[in-house]
């Protein structure tokens, strides 16, 4: 009789945790604007008081300082980490003191911002501040920074490449110079400016993802590049994280994932009726007679582009109808989980899965209001993540080692 070698069970969770722009007016701005450190460490402890084992650093240029007027803006503007003074080691040693007061660590720092801009002096000072962002990572012992690649509104997507090589591969040396990677969030931003492009953010799809890694494989910043995968603007895009997951698996640039973001997307069948996953390409009201508005509260009208077709979810905070997610027009989480365990070569203990806040109706600037849905949003996702964990463990492990099949086929990729 030969014997079975018997695996035990032992499943492997995420390292759950909020992104700070889920509240970004936590602390009042006279206050944090006076002490620019004390928001952070309110933001330790309200992460704390709401369940999550990190939180993703939150960092942007001020609102005197950026070029987009805060009116202008879908959201409020997130610079938790406020860095218009220098971030030197008194600052650093003051919040990891508070990371280590409350017990909750920092999975990473993040700066969603144009960093492609075709103004040379915008995209200068936006260059300029994520080297800060990334100076202030390496003093706080961060191993990553999150955020955007960016897109020149004046240049085709072929001609962004070169875009990319000639500046942004050398903020990816700056990155290697700290021991930094930096991961994208392939959000396409299409309502980002009143301008008819829908992908202003050039690393929003695996192919783009595959096309500029194999740049920066040639300027010896490979590593240094990986993407901050967010389910919901795939399901915009009509696609699904499995299928996605299984596309870089057969290319083999499954390890281009470096991280998740948490966030839903729920398709509206009705706005997709009237504009297609296009969205509203006209009458917005972030032109007037034929020219962009000059009050920059209506240039937020150029979101139309994305919301008249879905709105953002918070995980655990919507009902879907199971079709839904056969149409790929919400997100499957369980599914979402396992797919990554199942197609990535990913160090899941390691691996953060960071809530990020958007849905509209829910995103509200009140602690006390506030903290109850986040604290039931990241108790959901802990649970679907120790799920997922725990499926993947039992069946690709435990009966595996047996020589028992798993039953029916689930969710498959390239299905339509």
């Amino acid at each position: 009789m030969t014997s079975i070698e018997l695996t035990s069970f032992a499943p492997k969770f995420m390292r759950v945790g909020v992104l700070t722009a889920a509240l970004q007016e936590l602390t009042p701005r006279e206050v944090r604007d006076a002490d620019p450190d004390r928001a952070i460490e309110d933001w330790l402890q309200f992460a704390l008081e709401v369940g999550a084992s990190y939180i993703q650093l939150s960092a942007a240029l001020h609102p005197s300082q950026a070029d987009v007027p805060p009116e202008a803006m879908l959201d409020p503007v997130a610079n938790t980490l406020d860095l218009r003074q220098p971030f030197d080691r008194a600052r650093a040693a003051r919040v990891q003191a508070a990371v280590a007061a409350a017990g909750v660590g920092l999975s990473d720092l993040a700066y969603f911002d144009n960093l492609l801009h075709h103004e040379p002096e915008i995209r200068r000072k936006k260059h300029d501040f994520l080297l800060r962002v990334f100076d202030a990572a390496a003093l706080l012992g961060a191993t990553a920074v999150c955020g955007f690649v960016g897109r020149n509104q004046q240049r085709g997507m072929d001609e962004n490449l070169v875009d990319f090589e000639e500046q942004f591969v050398p903020l990816l040396k700056a990155a290697r110079d700290r021991g930094l990677t930096y991961r994208v969030e392939q959000c396409p931003m299409p309502g980002w400016t009143i301008g008819d492009h829908w992908h202003n953010n050039i690393a929003y799809t695996p192919g783009a993802w595959i096309a500029l890694h194999r740049i920066c494989e040639k300027h010896g910043v490979g590593d240094q590049f990986r993407i901050h995968y967010d389910p919901s603007h795939a399901i915009l895009m009509g696609q699904d994280t499995r299928s996605n997951f299984q596309y870089l698996k057969d290319e083999g640039y499954g390890f281009l994932i470096g991280g998740f973001h948490v966030k839903g997307q729920v398709v509206d069948a009705k706005g997709v009726s009237a504009w297609g996953y296009g969205g509203q390409t006209l009458e917005r009201g972030d032109w007037v007679r034929g020219q962009p508005s000059a009050r920059a509260a209506d240039q937020v009208n150029a979101w139309k582009k994305q919301t008249v077709l879905c709105e953002h979810e918070l995980p655990g905070t919507a009902r879907h109808d199971p079709l839904a997610y056969l149409q790929n027009r919400t997100v499957d989480w369980l599914d979402h989980q396992l797919a990554a365990r199942e197609l990535l070569p990913l160090d899941v203990s390691n691996t953060h899965l960071v809530v990020e806040h958007e849905f509209p109706a829910a995103r509200i600037q009140d602690r006390e209001r506030l903290k109850p849905i986040l604290q039931g949003s990241l108790a959901f996702v802990r649970h679907i993540d120790e799920a997922a964990g725990c499926m993947y463990a039992l069946q690709h492990e435990v009966l595996r080692s047996q020589g028992i099949a798993v039953q029916g086929t689930g969710r498959q990729a390239f299905r339509s």
